[in-house]
C-alpha cells in the first residue's frame, strides 16, 4: 500500500491513469486500444457533466425552477450532452463484471448518438468484439470511474483536457510513425497558436488530425478574453462565439477522434468534415475564406493525386510537382485565406531550399508577392512520426495586398534549432519560455516600433534586396543563412579548439591502451594469452 501511495503522489493523475490503463491492454494493438480507452473517457466525461446539471434541474431552484430533469432539451440549452439512463456511468459500472459489458457499452454509445445528433457516427462501438478481453474492459471501467472528469471543479482544473491530451500523446508514441497522423505535439501547436494569435474569426485546418490546433486556439482565446457571452432565456442560451472552427480530415477514424476531442471541450465541430478523398481532390469548404489557417500537413507527401490536378485553379504561384505535396499545401492554404488572413503551418525543412521540379520558382513567386512573413527553424526530435527536420512558415495576405506595408519587403528568420528540452531519449519539447521568446520576437518585429532587435545566431529581419538579402541568396529561406553566429561565438579560435580536442583524444587513447594492458595481464593469470 505504501508503494502505491508513493507512486500516486509522485506522478500526475494522467500518468497514473495511463500506466494503469496500459497494463490492461495486454496484447491488444495500441491503434485499436486507443479508441477503447478514449471512448470510455469521453463517456465518463459527458456522464459527469450530465449528472451535475441533472441534480440542479431535479432540485429546481432559481433559474431551474419548474425544469424537467428528463427533458433532453434542458441539457441542450446548457450545452451539455443528454445521457439516456442505459448509458449513464453508474449503470455501466454496476455491470462492469458481467460478460455482456461489451454489448452494454456499444448500446450506450448508440443511445447517446440517437439523443445527440452532433455525435452521430462518431462514437466507437467495438466493445463487444471477441478480441477485447471483458475482464480487462471491466477493470478499465472501474479505473476510469475513480476520477471525476466532467463536474465543474474538474472542468475548472481541465482534468479531462490534461488526461485526453496526455493519452493522445502516449498512443502516438506507442504507434510510432502512424501515430503522427492524428497527433501534433502540444508544444508545436502552442507555438503556432501563440504566434498567429487567433483572437477572433474563422480558423481553418484542412488536415486537422485529432483537432489539437482547434483545442489550442480555443485555449488561447480563453486565456485572453471571454469567448462566450450569453444569458439563459427560457430553454435556450444565446452564445456569441468569437472563434469559429472549420476543418477537414481524410481518415475517418482520426476524424472521429477529432469530433470527440472537440465535443468534450464544448467546441462546435459542425464544420469539421470528413471525406476519404482529402482536401486536394474533394475540398469540403470550397468557398471558405479563413482569417487563420493553421496546419501540420504530411511531410513530403508523394501520394497526393497531383497528376490529376495539373490545371487546378489553386496553383496561382506555380504548379507543384507530382512527387511532393509541400507547395500544393502552401497554395491550398493561400487559396482559403481572407484578404487580411494569416497562415501558420509546419513543413519539412527541405521546403525552404528545394529547387527541384519547379519548387524554387514557386518559392520565388511567393516571396516576390510579399506573402512570406516569417520562417522558424525548429529543433530535432519534436515529432513522433518522423526524423525529417521541420520548420514553421507564416504567410500574410495583408502584407501581399498592401504595397505600403512596413514589412512588405522583409522576412523575419528565427533559428530555434538549439531550443527545447529532452523529455526522454527520443522526444524533445519546447518549454513555455522557448515559446514565449519566439512568439514575442515575431510580435515585436510585426509592430515595427523599435522594440525588435536582430540577435546574432537567433533572429534576423532580412530584406529582399541588398548584399545578404533574400534575392542575393537565390530565394533560399533557411534561417541559418541569415541569422549568423551568436555574439559569444564571434571570437571562436579554431586552432585552439583543434589543439584542445587533439589533447583530449590523445588522453583517451592512452587510457584505452592502459586498460588493454590490464585486461591482457588478467587473462594471462588464468592461462589465456593474447
Amino acid at each position: 500500500m505504501a508503494k502505491a501511495k508513493k507512486t500516486a503522489t509522485s506522478e500526475s493523475i494522467e500518468q497514473v491513469l495511463w500506466n494503469s490503463a496500459d497494463k490492461l491492454r495486454k496484447n491488444m494493438d495500441a491503434a485499436e486500444y486507443k479508441h477503447v480507452v478514449l471512448g470510455l473517457i469521453f463517456l465518463k466525461y459527458i456522464s459527469d457533466s450530465f449528472y451535475e446539471l441533472y441534480n440542479k434541474l431535479k432540485e429546481g431552484k432559481g433559474e431551474y425552477e419548474g425544469a424537467n430533469p428528463d427533458d433532453p432539451y434542458e441539457y441542450r440549452a446548457e450545452n451539455v450532452f443528454y445521457v439516456p439512463p442505459q448509458a449513464r456511468w453508474d449503470y455501466l459500472q454496476s455491470r462492469a463484471k458481467l460478460p455482456t459489458i461489451g454489448k452494454d457499452i456499444d448500446d450506450a454509445m448508440e443511445a447517446i448518438e440517437k439523443d445527440n445528433p452532433s455525435l452521430k457516427g462518431v462514437l466507437p462501438k467495438e466493445y463487444a468484439k471477441e478480441k477485447l478481453d471483458k475482464q480487462s474492459l471491466g477493470g478499465l471501467i472501474d479505473l476510469i470511474g475513480t476520477i471525476a472528469l466532467g463536474d465543474s471543479v474538474s472542468k475548472s482544473n481541465d482534468i479531462l483536457g490534461r488526461v485526453y491530451e496526455y493519452f493522445l500523446g502516449q498512443f502516438a508514441l506507442a504507434e510510432g510513425k502512424k501515430g503522427g497522423q492524428f497527433y501534433t505535439p502540444r508544444s508545436v501547436v502552442q507555438l503556432l497558436v501563440e504566434m498567429l494569435e487567433p483572437y477572433e474569426g474563422r480558423v481553418f485546418d484542412p488536415c486537422c488530425g485529432s483537432g489539437g490546433m482547434f483545442v489550442q486556439s480555443e485555449k488561447f482565446v480563453e486565456a485572453h478574453s471571454n469567448h462566450y457571452n450569453g444569458k439563459r432565456n427560457g430553454k435556450t442560451r444565446i452564445f456569441e462565439r468569437v472563434v469559429s472552427i472549420y476543418g477537414q480530415e481524410s481518415n475517418q477514424t482520426t476524424w472521429r477522434l477529432c469530433k470527440m476531442n472537440l465535443a468534450i471541450r464544448g467546441i462546435d465541430s459542425s464544420n469539421v468534415l470528413w471525406n476519404n478523398e482529402g482536401s486536394f481532390l474533394n475540398d469540403a469548404h470550397p468557398d471558405l475564406k479563413a482569417d487563420f489557417v493553421i496546419a501540420n500537413p504530411p511531410f513530403n507527401d508523394s501520394d497526393w493525386s497531383g497528376e490529376l490536378l495539373r490545371t487546378d485553379g489553386r496553383w496561382k504561384y506555380g504548379v507543384p510537382p507530382v512527387s511532393n505535396a509541400n507547395y500544393a499545401w502552401i497554395q491550398h492554404f493561400l487559396y482559403h485565406l481572407s484578404p487580411k488572413g494569416t497562415a501558420g503551418f509546419v513543413l519539412a525543412k527541405g521546403s525552404l531550399s528545394s529547387k527541384t521540379n519547379g519548387e524554387g520558382e514557386i518559392r520565388k513567386n511567393l516571396i516576390e508577392a510579399g506573402l512570406v512573413d516569417c520562417i522558424v527553424n525548429l529543433p530535432t526530435k519534436l515529432f513522433l512520426n518522423t526524423q525529417i527536420p521541420a520548420c514553421l512558415w507564416f504567410l500574410s495576405r495583408e502584407k501581399e495586398n498592401n504595397p505600403n506595408h512596413p514589412r512588405r519587403k522583409k522576412i523575419l528568420f528565427i533559428d530555434a534549432r538549439n531550443m527545447g528540452t529532452l523529455i526522454n531519449r527520443r522526444t524533445r519539447e519546447l518549454t513555455e519560455e522557448d515559446i514565449r521568446k519566439i512568439a514575442d520576437t515575431y510580435h515585436n518585429w510585426k509592430k515595427d516600433d523599435g522594440s525588435y532587435q536582430d540577435v546574432p545566431g537567433f533572429c534576423k529581419s532580412a530584406s529582399l534586396d541588398g548584399e545578404g538579402g533574400v534575392r542575393a541568396l537565390d530565394y533560399v529561406l533557411t534561417p541559418g543563412r541569415y541569422v549568423g553566429l551568436p555574439d559569444e561565438e564571434d571570437d571562436f579560435d579554431f586552432e585552439e579548439r583543434v589543439k584542445a580536442l587533439t589533447a583530449e583524444l590523445k588522453a583517451q587513447m592512452e587510457e584505452s591502451a592502459k586498460l588493454d594492458e590490464r585486461i591482457k595481464e588478467n587473462l594471462a593469470k588464468v592461462g589465456i594469452e593474447l
